[in-house]
């Protein structure tokens, strides 16, 4: 999700700005890899005939990558920032509220946005309205220092040369429950063991820092 007009994001040592091998290291070696294992996981737990709202959706490549190999589901992309070579249709919206009707959508989806997101629990009371179904999420978890400044050093590669937010509001496992028990939403299905990285690069940017949930609204119940 990019910078809304008037944030700013937080970063890591200021030295990485300047290290620009980083980037290419990323983007030869995870930035592929990531978006279609991205694409695979998604498609699998998307349910038959669904239309999507994609949160966030970036560039729109892994939506795209989704319905080439799902012909049944279709996705509509938002973001803060309309990229004009973006590979789905979207719209902008504020960062906060979707501007949609109560449940226009079978699945609100969010990739990697909501710990970019001021008030995470906000967007999904907001994805909870918006949601006929469900809510899928792939985000991270974080429950110790470490994990804390691996995903900070993740984010910053990953998103800051893009304008992306970065407040860095990662959330423990008991966190993430906590926000799905107030908005109303059960877990369906839970995967923490995602692939997206190979080795040796799994061994430390993967772990258990990761994890994709379906979760059903409770109106769904």
């Amino acid at each position: 999700m990019t910078l809304p007009p008037g944030s700013e994001s937080k970063s890591v040592p200021s030295v990485l700005t300047k290290f620009n091998p980083l980037f290419r290291i990323h983007d030869g070696y995870v930035l592929g890899r990531r978006a279609r294992r991205l694409a695979e996981l998604l498609a699998e737990v998307l349910p038959e005939r669904t239309e999507v709202l994609d949160v966030g959706c970036g560039d729109g490549k892994i939506a795209a990558a989704i319905m080439r190999s799902r012909a049944d589901v279709t996705i509509t992309g938002l973001e803060v920032l309309v990229r004009p070579d973006a590979a789905i249709p979207m719209s902008v919206f504020d960062g906060r509220s979707l501007p949609y009707s109560d449940q226009s959508f079978d699945v609100v989806m969010f990739v990697d946005v909501l710990h970019h997101a001021d008030d995470a629990t906000a967007l999904l009371r907001e994805a909870v309205r918006v949601a006929r179904c469900a809510v899928v999420i792939k985000d991270h978890r974080c429950e110790s220092r470490m994990d804390n400044w691996t995903l900070r050093f993740m984010d910053y590669v990953g998103n800051a040369r893009y304008g992306v937010a970065l407040p860095y509001n990662y959330w423990s496992m008991d966190q993430w429950n906590a926000a799905f028990n107030e908005v109303g939403l059960r877990v369906s299905s839970w995967r923490s063991e995602l692939g997206l990285y190979p080795a040796p690069a799994s061994w430390v940017f993967g772990r258990s820092l990761h994890f994709l949930g379906v979760l059903e609204t409770r109106k769904n119940l």
